[in-house]
């Protein structure tokens, strides 16, 4: 299939516009001007008409006249009440004839014959001839001035695709506004945004690798030495076992890492699940009961408050779940026992915000915790939990952020801010 040039439509639709314009405007000018002398030459002729009357009221009688322009006559017509006019044709010739009353009790008639074949010719060539010859040029100053406006409207579109086609994963920039319509401003601010999320997703992802091939390149170097070092020589069968509980254990928590990569694989691939429609607080409410089961082993009290008693929604749940759970573990692995975690749903006008409050140790707010790997204090872990929990984020075109309380207590903040395209039931 030919692909289609967006400049060459509208060019050509701005052309066909203009010159449909242009010719329908010529012909009513035209049907105007011709319309304006004819009807002069039948209020001549009926002026005429009304002379000839009053100067043979006293006789009655008309003196005929005929030329090659005009002909005067009496004839009789027994239908006619009133003047009449009409137009013919004879002979290459054209005509206007007028009847006019002049003996209505003899059914007589002043017929005025005027020849307008004159008028005719010169309504045609100066009038309707230069019409046509002006509207030539007038068809190049369009033609011109459509090439030059489509240009100018398409200028932006050229310079946005200017700029994306010169992009790649090592340049991403972005488009300035300050140059383009108001009408592209949208576009822009998409498209800013698009290349935002591919700057840090390629970021994370050189990040993941470079981690995950640092990770789980320790723990096999330190397998490797550990097992030449026992093999060097004859050891009591105990060091063997310890050399092999250690093995184990590396292998165990390279599993654990494998699983935690495989579960950005699962991430990506819950982007594309459909959504389904739920109430949130209830929702919410829900887990909440379960994960005071994983607090109760360090008695830890989680509550839950929304500002709203229902709000149905639509959403991704495995990305939204995805976030919820990391927020929640990392509040119960962080805070200590006896403490308390705050789980809060609050709806505004434009956004549902969900946040998890915990009594922790608190963040490095310099650190960017979103990226992989990263660890807060010495918790056991992989590091990849808000890794996760930030591509779920961008999948659902959500915010999320971590900071310290500023309340006075220690501890910190987990918000995901939701686009609130829903409605809340009191």
């Amino acid at each position: 299939m030919e692909s289609k040039s967006i400049y060459r439509q509208f060019y050509t639709k701005l052309i066909i516009a203009t010159s449909l314009f242009i010719i329908t405007l010529s012909f009513i000018f035209y049907e105007y001007a011709r319309s304006t002398v004819y009807d002069d030459i039948q209020q001549n002729m009926l002026s005429h008409a009304k002379q000839l009357y009053k100067a043979s009221l006293s006789t009655k009688n008309l003196e005929p006249v005929e030329n090659d322009n005009l002909t005067i006559n009496l004839v009789t017509n027994s239908i006619l009440l009133n003047y009449q006019f009409q137009n013919y044709q004879r002979g290459g010739d054209y005509y206007i004839k007028l009847l006019y009353p002049f003996d209505l009790e003899n059914k007589q008639f002043l017929q005025i014959i005027r020849n307008i074949s004159l008028e005719r010719e010169l309504l045609y060539s100066v009038i309707f001839k230069n019409l046509f010859i002006l509207a030539i040029p007038g068809f190049l100053l369009m033609l011109l001035y459509s090439l030059a406006v489509s240009k100018s409207l398409l200028k932006p579109i050229i310079q946005i695709n200017k700029k994306l086609s010169n992009m790649d994963e090592n340049s991403l920039t972005q488009i300035d506004k300050k140059d383009l319509p108001i009408e592209f401003h949208s576009l822009a601010n998409s498209i800013n945004s698009l290349t935002n999320r591919i700057e840090t997703y390629v970021k994370f992802k050189k990040e993941l690798f470079i981690g995950a091939a640092h990770e789980l390149k320790t723990p096999l170097a330190v397998m490797k030495l550990k097992n030449e070092v026992t093999l060097k020589k004859k050891r009591e069968i105990e060091k063997y076992e310890e050399t092999l509980k250690l093995t184990i254990k590396s292998i165990d928590d390279m599993n654990i890492m494998i699983s935690s990569i495989l579960d950005i694989g699962r991430t990506e691939g819950a982007q594309f699940e459909q959504n389904i429609e739920l109430d949130l607080v209830e929702y919410i409410k829900k887990k909440a009961n379960d994960y005071r089961m994983l607090s109760a082993q360090k008695n830890i009290i989680i509550t839950f408050f929304s500002n709203v008693n229902h709000l149905n929604t639509s959403i991704q749940l495995t990305l939204f779940n995805q976030i919820l759970q990391n927020f929640v573990q990392n509040a119960i692995k962080f805070t200590p026992n006896e403490k308390s975690i705050a789980i809060r749903l609050k709806k505004t006008k434009d956004e549902i915000i969900i946040t998890v409050t915990d009594e922790g140790i608190g963040i490095n707010e310099n650190v960017d915790l979103f990226a992989p790997f990263k660890r807060i204090g010495n918790q056991s872990g992989v590091g990849l939990g808000l890794f996760l929990a930030k591509n779920a984020a961008d999948a659902l075109r959500a915010k999320i952020t971590l900071e310290n309380r500023n309340d006075g207590k220690t501890g910190c903040i987990a918000k995901l801010v939701l686009n609130n395209t829903s409605k809340a039931i009191d």
